[in-house]
């Protein structure tokens, strides 16, 4: 897992200004965006807040550690007077983003005649673009048999995604073992 993006819902108006002048670990200029940056060390997030209370989490690297920075956001938020006691969150997780290795190396231009819904323009960009039905994720796949995977919506997509697409370029012969097959 490299990152974890959420969006949080407070049923609560948020004072950026207030937020800005107790905590010095944030930043806020509503003159250049409408939003305050508030980051936090464990887990290393940063936090977009809106006046409006929403929030964008980022930098997470699994689902409990966004739930672990919203709460402590919240708390913090609550001791210096800017949120009222007994705020319930709502998180909803946007992507998931990870990296993987199949081990071996790939053919990619066989995986763009073979697969479906790919883009690949090696003048471009030297990795393969796959968008995955299911689950719905999108890879890139480089020659090196490194990976990156995003778009995922639950951690548990990225462990599937990397068997499904392990399985596929197999059984397609785009992987390459490391004894030359």
């Amino acid at each position: 897992m490299e990152n974890v993006v959420a969006s949080v819902k407070i049923n609560q108006k948020i004072d950026l200004t207030k937020i800005a002048q107790k905590n010095p670990n944030s930043e806020y200029n509503p003159e250049q965006f409408p939003g305050l940056v508030y980051r936090i060390n464990d887990p290393k997030t940063a936090t977009l807040i809106f006046s409006s209370g929403r929030m964008v989490s980022t930098g997470a690297k699994s689902v409990k550690e966004v739930h672990k920075a919203v709460n402590k956001i919240v708390q913090e938020l609550q001791k210096i007077g800017v949120l009222a006691d007994k705020i319930e969150p709502e998180i909803e997780i946007q992507n998931v983003v990870a990296s993987a290795s199949l081990g071996a190396e790939l053919n990619l231009e066989l995986a763009a005649y073979t697969l479906s819904d790919v883009i690949y323009e090696p003048e471009q960009f030297p990795g393969l673009i796959y968008r995955m039905k299911d689950p719905k994720v999108v890879i890139l796949l480089f020659t090196t048999g490194k990976l990156v995977i995003t778009g995922a919506k639950k951690e548990e997509y990225i462990r599937t995604s990397v068997e499904k697409l392990l399985q596929t370029v197999t059984e397609l012969g785009i992987i390459k073992t490391k004894w030359g097959d």
